[in-house]
């Protein structure tokens, strides 16, 4: 049986909210379900949440949902015709004060801070970098501009500056009241939009735990890496995050298409340094929208993410509102399978010269180095809190890790980790029945049968965080 190591991260919209649908494409290998929170209304979320969660119990698997905010919103405004055709050469002005629709001379802005943050020379890109223009002078609240790159611009079309520097804060106050909305459901991950330092992150967890402490549930935080500014902070923002998104799409705009190469591999090799997880995001399949097979060089984009070591790759649009919503995410496992063949193990070079300070770190690296040198079938980690896991996951092993935990919310977090398959089961507070449960549940499963070799990891007192302190080597009988 082929397992698939990395995860795949569907963006749920009118493609693809039908539950038959939906539960074809968990089984097909949705392991991260996203609710985008820049469409829709508080109630549109809850009841897709509600959709998400009946269709993973009828698919059997537990997927994880992922919140993703809107941010702050720098936009134009609207058009009377909803677009206009923009030509090079053509004078254009953004204007802060302006109330009627837009037409071919102005449009208004949602971005009422705009003029103050523009000066003469700078360029702006509009609606994902189509449309190229530079700033002439500011009059007061109007920046007037000549087209450089023309094309249609059309209604809330987002704006970029080169080079980055837009002041907006990363959480509005839409924002706020979606985490509220997210945590009413349980949201595992809240995906925060346009961070420009560790203080917007941290800013952001106070706020889910405030809003997800009666439900008695704290999400894991993933920050969307898509500002110019993100890249020199980009370990401080780690440091204060569960993991990054590389949201390549803005990213790109603001700091040139070619250096996210680059930096997709910088930011994934940083993510898993720091036992954080990591997404690559925007593009993957995007032909895939309207064409029923990918294109040559979208292959190798998803295998290169995969081959750089990435948690999840992504979809947007190809399953929110493209025609082939299942083919793509049957294309897309397909994909990491392959590229997941062809990756070595470096297993003793990562741990040479490594000091573990930490017991439980030191027992999850020392399982996965013998599971990998005695040629075991899988590895166990009896988790509570999932620390074990996601340590064992940040290293490149061809032994699959199984997670067994009492906490649902632990196991849908888990269903972002790299090589980890989350399995709820009870664990006793007695050990040998534990382990001997343990044992049941994997042959029952067929993960394992009788002479397979398995590494199991777990702590004693049994159920204790952060208590994992053994690691036993068994063969089944």
């Amino acid at each position: 049986m082929h397992r698939r190591a990395t995860k795949i991260v569907a963006t749920l919209g009118p493609a693809s909210s039908d539950q038959a649908l939906l539960e074809q494409m968990i089984r097909a290998g949705v392991n991260v379900v996203r609710l985008n929170f820049s469409h829709g209304s508080a109630q549109d979320h809850i009841d897709r949440a509600l959709l998400v969660r009946q269709a993973a119990q009828n698919a059997g698997r537990e997927v994880a949902i992922m919140a993703d905010l809107q941010g702050p919103k720098i936009r134009v405004g609207r058009f009377a015709e909803g677009r206009v055709q923009l030509e090079p050469g053509q004078k254009f002005v953004l204007d802060a004060a302006r109330t009627e629709l837009g037409d071919i001379r102005a449009v208004g802005l949602d971005y009422k801070a705009l003029p103050r943050e523009v000066r003469a020379g700078d360029v702006l890109l509009l609606n994902d970098g189509m449309i190229v223009i530079t700033v002439d002078e500011v009059k007061g609240e109007a920046v007037h501009t000549t087209v450089k790159i023309g094309g249609e611009l059309s209604n809330n079309k987002g704006i970029n500056k080169q080079g980055g520097g837009l002041t907006a804060p990363a959480l509005t106050g839409k924002d706020m009241e979606d985490i509220r909305t997210a945590m009413s459901f349980q949201a595992d991950y809240v995906a925060v939009s346009f961070p420009k330092n560790a203080t917007d992150m941290e800013m952001a967890r106070q706020l889910c735990n405030v809003a997800g402490a009666e439900y008695d549930h704290r999400p894991g935080l993933i920050a969307k890496i898509e500002r110019a500014e993100a890249i020199p902070k980009l370990e401080e923002i780690l440091l204060a995050s569960d993991g990054i998104m590389v949201a390549r799409g803005d990213l790109a705009v603001e700091v040139g298409n070619a250096t996210v190469p680059a930096l997709q591999k910088r930011m994934i090799k940083l993510a898993r340094a720091h036992d954080k997880v990591v997404i690559t995001a925007t593009q993957m399949m995007e032909s895939m929208i309207s064409n029923p097979v990918p294109t040559r060089a979208e292959v190798s984009d998803v295998a290169n993410a995969v081959l750089d070591g990435t948690d999840a790759v992504m979809l947007s649009a190809e399953t929110a509102a493209g025609k082939y919503p299942l083919e793509t995410v049957i294309e897309m496992a397909k994909i990491c399978l392959a590229a997941e063949g062809a990756e070595t193990v470096k297993l003793d070079a990562d741990f040479s010269g490594k000091n573990f300070a930490r017991i439980d770190q030191t027992i999850a690296m020392g399982a996965l180095f013998t599971a990998h040198h005695l040629g075991a079938k899988a590895i166990v980690a009896m988790t509570d809190s999932g620390s074990t896991a996601l340590w064992m996951s940040r290293h490149l092993i061809h032994v699959p890790i199984y997670a067994l935990t009492p906490k649902i919310t632990t196991q849908r977090k888990m269903a972002l980790y790299r090589n980890v398959r989350p399995l709820l089961m009870d664990t006793s507070a007695d050990r040998d029945t534990a382990l001997t449960d343990a044992e049941q549940h994997l042959k029952s499963r067929g993960i394992v049968q009788s002479g397979d070799v398995y590494a199991i990891t777990c702590g004693e007192p049994m159920g204790a965080p952060g208590g994992t302190n053994m690691l036993k080597i068994c063969r089944v009988s």
